[in-house]
């Protein structure tokens, strides 16, 4: 459990310092002269290098085990997130940006790490309950920047110096929070890779063959529905973060640091909304088997398509707020629902698995980004994600799972679950 409290820790402060930036973009924006454009491709460069980041972090955790992996992620990562405050042009923004998307591999180690931790039944919770407290930086973050700004402007700042000095915050948390890492956690709840392939030779962790189970799982056809899948729903949710604060002030005329407050309450839904995907993702798993996540899965992405064209067409303020709501509840439902379907896959290669399913959610909003640096206005890019989400959401259903792995996670559960739930299982895998 103290893997399991320092991991969310670690990923929300990752969020936290991954977006930091992103409420404060109305001040970037004016001093910078920043045009439209320019900004659509600061959003895409924000997400795009976390794409190929999250391919190799996949690998690296089969490969060295995630507490060093993370441990190198957050001191590295500490670096350009203080360092974007020397940005003085459009360009040299855009790379220190682009940089800091590095950090938002952290969520593969996330998974990585809570799957090797906790028992089949449970997994699915335990997977999105620390996606979904780190994800909560995402708005905790829209909400504290703005302040955090406004601390330094009181002390006789100016807004230029204030927003620069504001992301040396994050920045610091990060570094601090990778030592902590380093010495708080283990790999395993047996160990670290390094002492268990020690002791027993037949470890999957490190094993010389995890490049030949990285180009196994690059061949299931399953991993790339869950990445179209994941990219419908997490890509959406890094895609509302980076415009939800400008979305605000430019729809409804709003202050930035009223902006920030309502945009932030998109994020806060990560509290308990992803634990909630990931939880009935479980229940419908011991109900129904591995079928039934995925059933559970398709119905949550259609539910967050049908929201978002709702609030894409919202023109009151109230409105805009309450379908902006409901539409991050299923959301980060089907966030969790992914990563309740994501450790049965390959557990020979649980971290190559969910860098690519991962990577898919970077690789939705690179192309969402796209539509918001041309001559679409927000309301119409919002209306076209929705649509395409809806779609997506019947792809998940192609994702099948043989007899003999339904049975070998029925039979694991059989195992574990108290005697009145054996039954349904057994049959379920039957």
């Amino acid at each position: 459990m103290r893997t399991f409290h320092l991991t969310w820790i670690a990923f929300f402060l990752c969020f936290f310092g991954w977006f930091g930036i992103a409420p404060l973009m109305v001040y970037v924006r004016e001093e910078l002269s920043l045009t439209k454009a320019q900004i659509g491709n600061i959003i895409i460069a924000s997400v795009a290098i976390t794409i190929f980041m999250r391919l190799f972090i996949g690998w690296l955790c089969d490969k060295i085990g995630p507490r060093i992996a993370y441990t190198f992620l957050l001191t590295l990562g500490s670096i350009p997130v203080m360092c974007i405050g020397l940005a003085d042009s459009y360009l040299s923004f855009l790379l220190l940006r682009l940089a800091i998307g590095a950090i938002g591999a952290s969520f593969v180690i996330t998974q990585y790490h809570t799957s090797v931790m906790f028992a089949p039944n449970i997994i699915g919770t335990a997977n999105a309950t620390t996606a979904g407290w780190g994800n909560l930086g995402g708005g905790v973050t829209q909400m504290v920047m703005p302040i955090l700004f406004g601390f330094f402007v009181a002390f006789g700042f100016t807004t230029g110096v204030s927003w620069r000095l504001a992301m040396v915050v994050p920045g610091a948390a990060l570094f601090f929070m990778g030592i902590i890492y380093y010495f708080g956690t283990q790999d395993t709840p047996g160990g670290n890779f390094k002492d268990i392939k020690e002791t027993y030779p037949t470890f999957q962790g490190g094993k010389k063959n995890s490049l030949s189970n990285f180009l196994l799982v690059i061949k299931d056809p399953r991993v790339w529905l869950l990445f179209l899948a994941y990219g419908a729903c997490f890509g959406i949710e890094l895609t509302i973060n980076n415009i939800a604060a400008l979305y605000y002030v430019d729809q409804f005329k709003l202050t930035p640091a009223t902006a920030g407050l309502i945009a932030g309450l998109f994020g806060l839904m990560n509290l308990f909304a992803r634990t909630l995907g990931g939880a009935f993702g479980d229940k419908f798993g011991i109900k129904w088997g591995l079928r039934g996540r995925v059933v559970w899965l398709s119905a949550v992405l259609a539910g967050e398509g049908l929201c978002l064209i709702l609030f894409s067409q919202m023109s009151s303020l109230i409105l805009a707020i309450s379908s902006m709501i409901v539409f991050s509840l299923f959301v980060q439902m089907s966030e969790g629902a992914t990563f309740s379907v994501v450790p049965f896959i390959n557990k020979k290669a649980i971290g190559a698995v969910s860098g690519i399913v991962g990577a898919g959610g970077n690789a939705g909003a690179v192309s969402a980004g796209f539509l918001f640096r041309g001559d679409l206005t927000y309301q119409n890019a919002l209306l076209i994600i929705g649509v395409t989400v809806t779609i997506a959401s019947f792809f998940t259903l192609l994702v099948r799972f043989s007899t003999e792995e339904e049975k070998e996670v029925g039979d694991e559960m059989s195992k574990i679950l108290p005697t009145s739930e054996k039954d349904s299982t057994l049959v379920s895998a039957t």
